[in-house]
């Protein structure tokens, strides 16, 4: 679909070095869906934070709790890979 877009001079003049003249629609698509992105992942922290309650996770109470966890994940999941499979 076409539409129309108002651009800055200079900021046309740096999308044409970077992706040369005949590929502004594209470079456009990419940067516009790379910030839809972005802006969907902020929402959906912003509707989840605080879902999580420390106390129910006191794993995750400090980052030494934290790295002690995933350590303890790492060794159950090296541990399972090397039992031989039945």
């Amino acid at each position: 679909m076409r539409t129309h877009v108002s651009l800055p001079e200079d900021l046309l003049r740096e999308i044409d070095r970077l992706a040369g003249p005949r590929r502004r629609s594209q470079f456009v698509e990419e940067a516009v869906r790379a910030k839809l992105r972005q802006a969907a992942q902020a929402e959906a922290l912003a509707r989840t934070a605080g879902t999580l309650r420390v106390e129910d996770y006191p794993e995750w109470t400090t980052p030494a709790d934290v790295s002690r966890w995933v350590e303890r994940l790492r060794e159950e999941s090296n541990d399972r890979r090397s039992r031989p499979s039945d």
